[in-house]
């Protein structure tokens, strides 16, 4: 029996932390060669040991390495944590962790392996014509579009996850819907680029240890908690069609009966 009270908080919230903790930390182990070579490269620019004037070339080469490693660890690791929050969002908070993520992991790694090489190419190109253009005279304006650029290309990237993990759709069918929903939905992507936004900053900024246990875990659910709001008012509003085109021919054909029409108005004809 569940402790209720002080107690009770106390345990459910040891729970999540155990949860969200145990899949970020299968997360960063599924797809540690994408974490391990990012987290060096990272450390490298931090430590200033790459020369000023060697650094758009450091840039290039690491994102060109990323992105060849992305595909293959880093996408259909975040799917099968996709697969998890889906669970958890959808109220099937107790379902089995490892069975349900490797199962998620398997499942989808064709499609997000795809999906990966065209998403690390794509980001790969924004990453490296921002460095060109704000080391260059007179293009920090212009580096400002492709941050605006890749932040849009990272909420469809999380709605691609979520879309994966909740349909079954063909690869270009899910990018495509994925980007329709990011620019469609204007006020769920800000909220989305927000709140995640915001766990990024407090992972690296103040509590670097959020990186290992918790990160990846918040913002899978946060992403699809949002598109599960997303998907849930577009299904009452197609139920809400359907109704409506199931009730017309009703309400035409008693519109129609004359024995309806009251006395006033049919005098008046």
């Amino acid at each position: 029996m569940e402790p209720r009270g002080i107690m009770g908080g106390l345990y459910r919230a040891s729970e999540w932390i155990m949860r969200l903790s145990c899949i970020n930390l299968l997360w960063i182990l599924c797809g540690s060669p994408f974490f391990i070579f990012f987290g060096m490269s990272l450390l490298s620019l931090l430590n200033n040991s790459v020369p000023e004037d060697q650094l758009l070339a450091f840039i290039q080469q690491t994102s060109i390495m990323l992105a060849i490693l992305a595909p293959f660890t880093f996408f259909p690791s975040t799917a099968a944590v996709f697969t998890i929050a889906r669970k958890w969002v959808t109220g099937d908070t107790d379902v089995p962790m490892f069975k349900t993520f490797f199962r998620g992991y398997k499942d989808n790694f064709k499609q997000s392996m795809l999906t990966g090489i065209i998403y690390s190419i794509l980001i790969v190109v924004l990453v490296v014509d921002y460095y060109f253009f704000f080391s260059s005279d007179g293009g920090k304006i212009v580096s400002s579009i492709f941050i605006g650029l890749a932040i849009l290309v990272i909420i469809s990237l999380l709605n691609f996850f979520s879309m994966l993990v909740h349909y079954h759709m063909k690869t270009f069918q899910l990018i495509k819907n994925a980007i329709l929903i990011t620019i469609g939905k204007p006020f769920r992507s800000l909220s989305t680029a927000i709140l995640c936004g915001a766990v990024l900053y407090i992972s690296f900024t103040q509590f670097q240890w959020l990186l290992i246990f918790f990160t990846g875990s918040i913002i899978a659910t946060i992403a699809y908690w949002n598109f599960n709001t997303i998907y849930n008012k577009l299904q009452q509003q197609l139920d809400d069609m359907k109704k409506s085109e199931e009730e017309e021919p009703e309400i035409t054909a008693e519109l129609d009966r004359e024995d309806l029409v009251k006395t006033d108005y049919k005098d008046s004809k």
